[in-house]
Parts: structure tokens; C-alpha cells; sequence
């Protein structure tokens, strides 16, 4: 059914009766300033807010939620059940000079939480992919660099930079405004306090306020 403009727009698709009652096959909410590409594959459940854009390549699962203004471009695939806050890109071309408009991909799982303005690039190299994994929380304004892997359950705090190729293993917490040096890996556990400088590897389960000084735990 369609709303007065600036409101969602739902499309519902075959209603079904299910033991006396009710249900809908397929509903879903795109706002009717968003610009889908015709070739982006969106399930029945997803959102999408004002002024959003999303690119032909786009693949997004069940239950996501896109803030408006969101870009979602290239090859970029996202799981089930993200929250995607307004401002955000993703999925645009990498920064690093070298990038020569390979196809090369975001990969995104499910139960992730994408605040403001985070921008997350797609991989160099044809057939590679950025990757963010489930139940990651990336506050506002954290960058993730081309290649760089981000397992389960961690969390980004405002600011972050992370450059190219960087892994992030699951459970990591990164406080705010970190620069994080390309090629860097953070173990499991580890936990960095805000503004410090990571230009070499931090162990699992270390507690880190400044590299130079080294793991306080």
C-alpha cells in the first residue's frame, strides 16, 4: 500500500491463512526517496530509509535494517539482521592507490550493528573481500580499510581508523579514535585504550594503553 510521500512504503505480497489466521509472505519497507538499483537482491524483510542508495551488485538478507542516507555499492554482501545506521557506505572502491576497479567484495554476516557515517571499503584484488563477521558492534565514524577481516563480537569505539589488511580476531575491544597501521593483527580478547597507535601486533587477551609500553596485562 502506498503512503503520502515521506512516509514507508510497504509492499505486501500473497496473503495466506495459517490455522484460522493471517500472515504475510513478503512485506517489505523501502522509503520512497531510496534509489534501489533494479539488479540489487533485497529479502522480502528488509528496510530501507530515506535517500538511501543501493548499488546493482548488492545482496541483502532477512530483517536488515538501512538507515537513511546509507550507500551500500560494488559487490557487497550482506547477512541477516544488521542494523545499518544513517550515513554509512559501504562497499565503495578501496583507497589504496593500487585499487584498478577489480571486482572484488564486502562480505558482512548477520547481528551487526553499523553506526554513523562508518565506512567500509572492498577489497584490492579480483575475487578478495573485506569481511565483517556476526554480532560486531563499529561505532560512528570508524573506518575499515580494504582486506581487513573482522571476526565475532567485537567492538569498534567512535573514530577508529583501520587500515588495510588489518585482522581484527572476535571479542577484541578498540577504544576510541585508535590508529590502527595496515598489515596489524589484534588477537582474541585484546582490549586498546582510546588514542593510542598500533603499528605492530597485539597479543590475545592483552590489555594495551600504548604500544611502546606494552601489554599492561
Amino acid at each position: 500500500m502506498a503512503n503520502n510521500a515521506g512516509q514507508m512504503t510497504e509492499s505486501a505480497g500473497q496473503m495466506t491463512t495459517d490455522n484460522g489466521q493471517l500472515t504475510t509472505s513478503m512485506a517489505t519497507l523501502i522509503h520512497p526517496t531510496a534509489v534501489i538499483h533494479p539488479g540489487a537482491q533485497l529479502h522480502s524483510t528488509v528496510t530501507v530509509g530515506p535517500y538511501a542508495v543501493i548499488g546493482e551488485k548488492v545482496t541483502i538478507g532477512s530483517n536488515t535494517v538501512i538507515g537513511a542516507h546509507v550507500v551500500l555499492d560494488g559487490w557487497t554482501e550482506i547477512g541477516a539482521h544488521n542494523r545499518i545506521f544513517p550515513g554509512a557506505v559501504i562497499g565503495a572502491a578501496s583507497q589504496d592507490q593500487k585499487y584498478d576497479g577489480a571486482d572484488s567484495r564486502v562480505r558482512i554476516g548477520s547481528d551487526n550493528c553499523i553506526r554513523e557515517y562508518v565506512t567500509i571499503n572492498r577489497a584490492n584484488g579480483a575475487g578478495e573481500a573485506t569481511i565483517i563477521g556476526n554480532n560486531n558492534l563499529l561505532l560512528a565514524y570508524v573506518h575499515i580499510g580494504h582486506d581487513c577481516v573482522i571476526e565475532d563480537q567485537v567492538v569498534i569505539t567512535n573514530a577508529v581508523s583501520v587500515g588495510g589488511h588489518v585482522w581484527i580476531e572476535s571479542k577484541a575491544r578498540i577504544g576510541g579514535m585508535v590508529g590502527i597501521h595496515q598489515f596489524v593483527r589484534i588477537g582474541q580478547l585484546a582490549m586498546v585504550g582510546g588514542m593510542a597507535r598500533i603499528d605492530r601486533d597485539v597479543r590475545p587477551t592483552c590489555w594495551l594503553r600504548d604500544i611502546r609500553h606494552g601489554c599492561d596485562r
